[in-house]
């Protein structure tokens, strides 16, 4: 597909919750489901369409992801589809055999052959810190970028990768810390951490990311896949089923189900109540 095609391909979509962009072989991806930019379901598909037309393309060497709202990235998968369980159906039937579908979403983007990047200003928390963990080079910026896994205060685990992730990155007692710590992490100490690659001043951001992702984008042919092919992202199958099996049987006890649905009574996936979502579901628990 060539770049004239690829453009007719996004703009024939006609996206909802995706704002695409296309500068030389670098393409932008901007996240735009108000309130909060949920996980929700049509978020999800219509990511996996984008990196999937991508991925078969060759024009576009990196793929850079952003947010349109200043407060928030992701803000973690929709509570709201508690209420139903067979949402992802249609979804869980693309998924590889062994995988839920929150994982299979991100070694999608593991496995993505462009090089992908995140632009984080505002929050991500559960499958919007995910979605981080899971892209080849992330990036925040000082003062506005944070992440979480809020999982537990839900009564649950992460069940989208970030038990692999985390160990993977920073190690077994950090990423403990961070799971069932669920404290809302800076970009700073993220970056100490190792969930990032690197923390920046939010008024040097911009242009960092516009270089670094132009630069990767003009090497020679051959450079990147050769790269992605020998540095390859580690393979986290065994533990996803762990994570999984973990996850569905915290599901079955009712803390989780009265967590989640209190805290969208007290104001979850509103923007005020995101903004202080921990203290929200730490309230309901009682901690």
């Amino acid at each position: 597909m060539n770049r004239e095609n690829l453009e007719n391909t996004i703009n024939s979509e006609s996206f909802k919750t995706l704002q695409i962009s296309i500068d030389h072989s670098v393409a932008n991806v901007t996240i735009d489901n108000p309130p909060v930019n949920v996980l929700d379901i049509k978020l999800m598909t219509e990511l996996r369409q984008v990196l999937t037309v991508f991925a078969e393309n060759s024009t576009i060497k990196v793929i850079v992801f952003d947010s349109a709202n200043p407060d928030f990235f992701i803000a973690h998968v929709d509570m709201s589809l508690i209420d139903e369980p067979d949402a992802f159906s249609e979804l869980e039937k693309e998924s590889p055999a062994g995988l839920n579908v929150f994982q299979a979403f991100g070694e999608l983007l593991r496995n993505q052959p462009q090089v992908t990047i995140i632009k984080l200003k505002g929050i991500a928390r559960g499958g919007g810190a995910e979605f981080i963990a899971a892209a080849d080079m992330s990036f925040a910026a000082i003062g506005q970028g944070k992440l979480a896994q809020c999982e537990a205060l839900m009564g649950i685990i992460p069940g989208g990768g970030a038990t692999q992730y985390l160990s993977s990155k920073m190690g077994r007692a950090r990423a403990l810390e961070v799971i069932l710590g669920a404290a809302v992490f800076d970009a700073v100490t993220a970056e100490r951490y190792g969930w990032i690659n690197r923390a920046i001043p939010a008024d040097k951001i911009d242009e960092f990311i516009y270089t670094l992702s132009h630069n990767i984008a003009s090497l020679p042919e051959g450079v990147i896949s050769t790269a992605k092919r020998v540095i390859p992202a580690k393979n986290l199958y065994n533990g996803y089923k762990l994570e999984n099996d973990g996850w569905a049987e915290l599901f079955k006890i009712p803390a989780a189900e009265k967590l989640i649905r209190g805290g969208i009574q007290k104001g979850a996936q509103t923007k005020a109540g995101e903004l202080k979502l921990e203290e929200i579901l730490r309230g309901l628990s009682g901690s």
